[in-house]
């Protein structure tokens, strides 16, 4: 007997032997797609539709309480609402402490100063997160981006990066596919835009990469890195996400909003003494 479980014990392990570098050359299987992700002919995510977020970061990308607005006599109209921060890890954003100073000024300002009362364009990312919604328009090729807000657009570079050949408020966007998710590094900025109507702000030295990962047929997880060493101490990332518009009428509606702001703009230049 003992001779007999020798004799087995060695025929096992020499199977075990023979079939190791079977398994080694055993392709591992692909990663599960997500169930229910839409997808183009070439099997990538199908983004397209009109998407929108649902978050107080406009007003603040901070934590913030309720308080007044920049105009009193608009009343509630006007008054900002609590929201919870968008920024992934802290409630405060890593500036550097010289450039405070700037943020404290835009505040105080802000009734004026806020580009978005100027109906300037919003930048990114806080295009992403204004209270309106933007369109993605994906064709297998570049792709489109389209805000109803100032009817801003952003054309996604999808070949070979280009890099920015002037500074614009919307940037220039470069895209490629990590797997499931759309990345888009952004450069080129003018500097001028800020990030909400708290007067958070970055220089012509930003760098943003998004990164856009369908969780369900309805739902993007948004995701942005913000790298400016001239205005924080560090790279810092917000999320949030966003959601499809599934009303039966669903289409982007632009608002136009330069011919509101002409008399506030210009008034005092037409204005007789």
């Amino acid at each position: 007997m003992p001779g007999s479980l020798n004799r087995l014990l060695w025929l096992g392990s020499a199977a075990f032997a023979l079939a190791l570098p079977m398994l080694a050359q055993t392709p591992a299987r692909p990663a599960a797609r997500p169930a229910g992700i839409p997808r183009m002919s070439d099997g990538k995510p199908n983004l397209n539709g009109l998407w929108q977020s649902m978050n107080a970061a406009n007003w603040d990308v901070e934590d913030h309480s309720a308080q007044a607005g920049a105009v009193v006599a608009a009343g509630a109209w006007g008054a900002e609402p609590a929201g919870f921060g968008i920024i992934d890890g802290s409630s405060t954003i890593p500036y550097r402490p010289e450039v405070l100073i700037q943020r404290e000024q835009n505040f105080r300002n802000r009734a004026k100063q806020d580009p978005e009362v100027k109906c300037y364009l919003p930048g990114i990312p806080r295009a992403n997160y204004m209270p309106y919604p933007f369109e993605i328009v994906e064709t297998g090729g570049d792709m489109l981006f389209t805000y109803s807000y100032d009817s801003a657009g952003r054309v996604i570079r999808m070949g070979k990066p280009r890099p920015a050949e002037l500074d614009t408020w919307m940037g220039t966007s470069n895209g490629h596919w990590e797997g499931d998710t759309l990345v888009i590094d952004v450069t080129g900025f003018n500097g001028r835009a800020w990030l909400d109507r708290h007067g958070n702000f970055a220089s012509d030295s930003l760098h943003v990469v998004e990164r856009y990962t369908m969780l369900d047929a309805n739902t993007i997880n948004y995701e942005a890195t913000l790298d400016d060493p001239d205005t924080y101490t560090k790279p810092w990332k917000i999320s949030f996400p966003l959601y499809r518009h599934r009303e039966k009428n669903a289409r982007l509606t632009l608002f136009q909003c330069v011919e509101f702001v002409e008399e506030f703009m210009y008034g005092d230049l037409t204005r007789k003494k």
